[in-house]
């Protein structure tokens, strides 16, 4: 049997072109989603498709402050700063932590029913660690315990 004949690298050059097409499909489907979920989000769809600058558009959808360029640039702090960065924005569009991992894993179908489906745009999930307690979606509504002038440690009288 001979092993070096054209049509072995023929079928390797089919397979190689094949695995190439594929892969360019599931990138456009991605970025189609994500620039659709850029629009939603009232920032410029084209930002989805240069590579820093949607990570910044994504920071500024969510609320973080832009330090976090940085983090999503250090390898091995980046994973944890990505998947974090996934479900504020998946928070940000009211959806749950289970979606968030389907943004980790399938993104080829997360991305899309973010960006194509009824998801709407709520607003910067990190607004609340921001604004603290004087965020209008306080937990403690009015009854805010570190206001409270009787909630506070007993001082001793000077001498």
């Amino acid at each position: 049997m001979d092993y070096n004949s054209e049509y072995s690298s023929a079928a390797a050059a089919g397979l190689g072109a094949g695995t190439v097409f594929f892969c360019l499909i599931v990138l456009v489907i991605v970025y189609a989603g994500l620039w659709k979920t850029f629009v939603k989000a009232g920032k410029p769809g084209w930002a989805a498709i240069i590579p820093i600058y949607n990570l910044i558009v994504l920071i500024e959808i969510v609320g973080k402050p832009t330090i976090w360029i940085l983090w999503l640039l250090i390898p091995c702090v980046n994973i944890v700063f990505s998947v974090w960065l996934m479900n504020l924005l998946s928070k940000s569009f009211g959806k749950t932590e289970g979606f968030t991992v389907g943004l980790i894993i399938l993104p080829i179908v997360f991305y899309p029913i973010l960006g194509f489906g009824d998801a709407k745009y709520l607003g910067p999930s990190a607004a609340e660690a921001q604004n603290g307690f004087n965020n209008p979606n306080n937990p403690f509504g009015n009854n805010n315990p570190f206001n409270d002038p009787f909630n506070k440690p007993p001082t001793t009288p000077g001498i």
